[in-house]
């Protein structure tokens, strides 16, 4: 085991070059040539556009610049209307492939799931599984997620044969703004009973 606590180091001078783990030899040969690839984007875009553009505008060069064509959303149904925004944008410059979270319509009690809605003769489930082999069928080179529920999304990215990126999670309470519960003083007092350190509450 290594043993390491980032989120409780308050020097984080890795950020200088400092390596905590001992593993910085092993882990740069573990770097393919795609994943040189990827991080080179990443680089030139955090580098030319930090502050600059937002995370859709990123998703966007990013893509090119890896030289994807075809891209991938699959998206929450309670998020239909964003997933058709979306999709106009990104399809000016990708072939667009898009799939709902209810795909197939497999009813609940296949699985034996609890049903959200038992007065209903089929409560389709989410179907992450089903998105990803869709999505694999069609071939695209990066699938993004728009609002998956909280294990939905580990799956589809668990069985995506394309890398996955996330435009946005589900977080019905904060308007999909899961940091919201962190940046409220308020919330982390009432739900989680704790304050944020050197910071008066609000």
């Amino acid at each position: 085991m290594i043993g390491l606590d980032c989120a409780h180091c308050d020097n984080k001078k890795c950020y200088d070059g400092k390596d905590c783990t001992k593993l910085r030899s092993d882990i740069e040969k573990k770097y393919k040539a795609i994943d040189i690839k990827s991080m080179k984007a990443s680089a030139r875009i955090e580098a030319q556009y930090y502050m600059k553009k937002t995370r859709l505008e990123e998703l966007i060069i990013y893509a090119k610049e890896m030289g994807y064509n075809k891209l991938g959303v699959a998206f929450c149904v309670g998020l239909a209307e964003e997933a058709k925004i979306l999709d106009q944008i990104l399809s000016k410059n990708f072939e667009m492939h898009s799939v709902c979270c209810k795909v197939c319509g497999i009813d609940k009690s296949t699985f034996k799931l609890k049903r959200l809605h038992p007065e209903k003769e089929i409560d389709a489930t989410c179907n992450p599984l089903g998105q990803a082999e869709v999505l694999n069928k069609e071939g695209t080179e990066l699938n993004i997620i728009l609002g998956l529920c909280i294990g939905h999304d580990t799956l589809f990215t668990k069985y995506s044969k394309a890398p996955v990126s996330t435009i946005a999670v589900k977080d019905r309470v904060l308007a999909h703004n899961p940091l919201g519960a962190i940046y409220s003083n308020y919330y982390l007092e009432k739900v989680f009973q704790m304050e944020r350190e050197n910071e008066k509450r609000i």
